[in-house]
Order: C-alpha cells, then sequence, then structure tokens
C-alpha cells in the first residue's frame, strides 16, 4: 500500500509541476504576443493590416509554446506530434515576405518559452521588437522617391514601342514596363509600368503630356502596387 501511495503522490506532484508549467508558458507567451503584434501593427506600412492574421500571430504564440511543454523530452511525443501535424495543410498564402519573418518571429519567441527559457525569450523579444521599431522609424531599406503604378492605354492601332519614353524621361527617374495586355474587347491597349517620379516634377503634366500621345485615352497612376490588378 506504501507504494502505490508513493506512486499516486509522485504523479500528483507531476500533475501539478506540469499544470503550473503550462499556467507559466500561456502568460509569459501572451504577454510577449501581445509585444509582437503591438510591434507588427505600429510597423505596417501597408494601407491596412488583417485582424484575423494579428490574432493568428497571437494563438500561434501560445499553442507552440504548450506544444513544447507537452513534448518536453519525450521522444515519442515528438514524433507523434509530427505525425499529426503532417496531415494539416495550409492553402492561405502569404504575399508578404514580412509576415512571414513575424511568424518565425512568434514560432522563435513560443520555443524559447516552451522550453522553460523565459529570460532569454523575453530578451529575444525585446530586443528584436525594439531593432524592429528603430528600423521602421529610420525607413531602413526604403528607396529614395515613391514607387508608383503608371497605366497607359492606347488605341490598337497605334504603335506604342518607344512612343512615351522620352516624356518618362524627362519626368521620371526610374520606370520600368510591367506588362501589355488588351483591354475593351481587344480594340485597346494597355501598359503598365512601375515609375518613380522627379521630386520637382508633377504627376499632372505627366499626365497632360501623354495624354496628348495616346489619344486622350486612359491615363492612370496608382500611389501603391498593392492595387495593380
Amino acid at each position: 500500500m506504501q507504494a502505490f501511495n508513493d506512486i499516486f503522490l509522485i504523479n500528483d506532484v507531476m500533475i501539478r509541476a506540469t499544470v503550473s508549467e503550462v499556467i507559466i508558458a500561456v502568460a509569459v507567451s501572451f504577454l510577449l504576443g501581445l509585444i509582437i503584434t503591438t510591434v507588427y501593427m505600429a510597423t505596417y506600412s501597408g494601407p491596412y493590416y488583417s485582424k484575423t492574421f494579428v490574432q493568428t500571430l497571437m494563438i500561434v504564440q501560445v499553442v507552440i509554446s504548450i506544444i513544447i511543454v507537452a513534448i518536453g523530452s519525450n521522444i515519442a511525443r515528438a514524433f507523434s506530434l509530427a505525425g499529426a501535424l503532417s496531415i494539416i495543410r495550409f492553402r492561405t498564402a502569404i504575399g508578404d515576405p514580412r509576415d512571414i519573418a513575424f511568424i518565425f518571429f512568434v514560432m522563435g519567441a513560443g520555443l524559447a518559452v516552451g522550453a522553460g527559457l523565459l529570460l532569454p525569450a523575453i530578451a529575444f523579444v525585446l530586443i528584436l521588437s525594439a531593432l524592429i521599431y528603430v528600423m521602421h522609424l529610420v525607413n531602413y531599406g526604403e528607396k529614395k522617391g515613391l514607387q508608383k503604378v503608371l497605366k497607359i492605354t492606347v488605341p490598337e492601332n497605334l504603335n506604342y514601342e518607344g512612343l512615351f519614353d522620352d516624356i518618362l524621361n524627362q519626368y521620371l527617374t526610374e520606370y520600368k514596363l510591367l506588362s501589355i495586355r488588351t483591354t475593351n474587347l481587344g480594340t485597346m491597349f494597355e501598359l503598365v509600368y512601375t515609375i518613380v517620379t522627379k521630386e520637382k516634377e508633377s504627376d499632372k503634366k505627366l499626365v497632360d503630356d501623354i495624354r496628348s500621345r495616346n489619344g486622350n485615352l486612359n491615363v492612370t497612376i496608382v500611389l501603391d502596387r498593392q492595387f495593380l490588378e
């Protein structure tokens, strides 16, 4: 009887220890997730960010930490979990490489918390968050000049090759032809460029000069490449 009592006592201590580890991991992961998602929202440079993606970052952070706590040093659990996760298929494509980096960010923090490395995890999140915020403030990696998208509609019977080169060279520091496609049931062509306007040049003058060459058809300047389509 004493042996059975000892076994139950050991199991009770292990369960309490595991429960405390889970509570600590969830709490720390949630707080670190708040820091990471706040930095993500504060440094996002697009027109809007997805609330669902922000919440997903929080969930992934906590789930990863709990998975590591559950696995512990048990190799059998690790292989069982790998087999279970291998049947999951993710069909949502992530277009922004920065979003992928933040997914790895929360995964790294979750792994550290789950492994019990609380202080290294906190230091990792605080230091990397500060670096990301500083890079955002100084616009690290940003090109000089705002990159825009220029769409020019030309009639089918107009030879557009080289037609606008002199105008583009006059108003732009750089430009690149991205695509040529037919519109209006094949009666017109649409030329799509990425452009960077010179500092003292006006977009209105650029549009007016192009319209004098394309028969006064549509000319569009889009300020963000996300609205290309």
